[in-house]
Order: C-alpha cells, then sequence, then structure tokens
C-alpha cells in the first residue's frame, strides 16, 4: 500500500484526485498507477485501470488471475467491474469512498454473486495516511477554487 501511496502523491502533484494503485504478481509490482482524468480529459483513466491496461499490455493478456490490486481508495463501480473481468484475485484497499465506492460505502457490486469470478477483499489497509491525502487535496482544492466548478 505504502507503494500505491507514492503513486496518489504523484496524482496530487499534478492536481489529480490523488488516488494510486499497483498491481502485484508473485510477488512482484508488475503495474503502477494513478489518477489522470484531468491530463488525459477522459473520466475513464483511474488508478485501478491504468494499472489494469498497463497489466495487460505487459503480459499480453488481460487475465489478470493470481493478482492483486493496492488502491489507496475503495474502488469506484467503473474499477469494480474492470477487476472483475479482469479476473484479479485479490483487492486491498485503503480509505472508504462514501460517495462512489463500490464495496459497500457507497454500493456493494462485489456481494454481488458473480457469474465466474469472485474477488477476495482487504479494506482499511493503511486507512488513515489514504483519507488524510484526499482530505487534504480536497481542502486545498477548496481553497484555490475561484467560482469555477472542477
Amino acid at each position: 500500500m505504502k507503494k500505491a501511496l507514492i503513486e496518489a502523491r504523484k496524482a496530487y502533484k499534478r492536481q489529480e484526485v490523488p488516488v494510486g494503485a499497483v498491481l502485484v504478481l508473485n510477488g512482484q509490482i508488475i503495474a503502477r498507477g494513478y489518477n489522470q482524468t484531468e491530463s488525459r480529459s477522459d473520466p475513464t483513466q483511474h488508478a485501478e485501470i491504468l494499472c489494469l491496461q498497463k497489466a495487460s499490455r505487459k503480459r499480453k493478456n488481460w487475465r489478470l488471475l493470481q493478482a492483486t490490486l493496492y488502491s489507496t481508495l475503495e474502488p469506484c463501480s467503473m474499477c469494480a467491474g474492470a477487476l472483475l473481468q479482469a479476473r484479479v484475485a485479490r483487492l486491498v484497499w485503503g480509505a472508504p469512498d462514501k460517495r462512489c465506492g463500490a464495496n459497500g460505502s457507497f454500493v456493494n457490486l462485489f456481494s454481488l454473486k458473480h457469474p465466474f469470478h469472485q474477488i477476495m477483499i482487504t479494506s482499511g489497509i493503511l486507512e488513515q495516511e489514504c483519507s488524510e491525502i484526499m482530505i487534504d487535496f480536497f481542502k486545498q482544492r477548496r481553497k484555490e477554487r475561484d467560482g469555477k466548478y472542477f
């Protein structure tokens, strides 16, 4: 999770919502990512999605069986669906996302019996650090805001 926090800090420095993720297979990090929705003008460019894309290209296989994804934030519905589609074995996340979280904070997509894949989930890892970076980011954004919507 500490490596995912490093990725989240990269997003923060680039004025992206500070979410970071790493994908691990056989004890090795095979992909890293951080949110890039603003810089790419694309709402799908979440840290988790970018990790899945990088790992799939690197392995030349979209099935990421036996992989573990670490994310600083509870995944949204889009990312939860992608994790299921990619057959990721395990998800470890840090801070809950009460507005968009898809592991029970807002909705729980993982509680549904998926027709061909279940993910083992561990939540609340380094929760305080993962929450603090989000809280600090949005406090800073509110200070800088000049009436524009972002």
